[in-house]
């Protein structure tokens, strides 16, 4: 497994210690986060009561030389539109925060680990939530 962006719900599957999150994250060569997902770690931080102690345990997560954070430029309208498209042609419709984080893992060439089933509809997108999703 080489490259993998991780999606809301992996970073809570791997911070609840769940093997396959360990083992897929521990296995990736180097790791993605989109600034969508830090967007909605944030805010879920923001209404617990450990809001501290999970911005200081993201910050470290964040801050390994396998880390990447996959930010929005003036490129990645161009993947949201294509995939927005393609799923609308389908009859598919994607979360909008979910075409944002699609786009920027396809935009950096990054597979997605998640839990959400509608990644694996999007035409070029490598996603799942198990490490054999991710073996060629």
């Amino acid at each position: 497994m080489k490259r993998i962006a991780l999606d809301t719900n992996a970073y809570v599957a791997y911070k609840r210690g769940e093997k396959e999150a360990l083992e897929i994250i521990r296995s990736a060569q180097e790791l993605g986060i989109s600034v969508v997902v830090l967007g909605e770690m944030l805010s879920g931080f923001s209404l617990g009561r450990n809001e501290e102690r999970n911005r200081l345990e993201l910050a470290q997560f964040l801050d390994s030389p396998r880390m990447t954070v996959l930010s929005v430029d003036e490129e990645t309208p161009e993947y949201y539109a294509r995939i927005f498209l393609s799923q609308r042609k389908k009859g598919k419709p994607v979360p909008t925060n979910d075409l944002w984080i699609a786009a920027t893992a396809l935009q950096n060439g990054f597979a997605l680990f998640s839990h959400d089933a509608h990644f694996q509809q999007i035409e070029g997108l490598i996603s799942g939530c198990r490490k054999s999703d991710f073996l060629p």
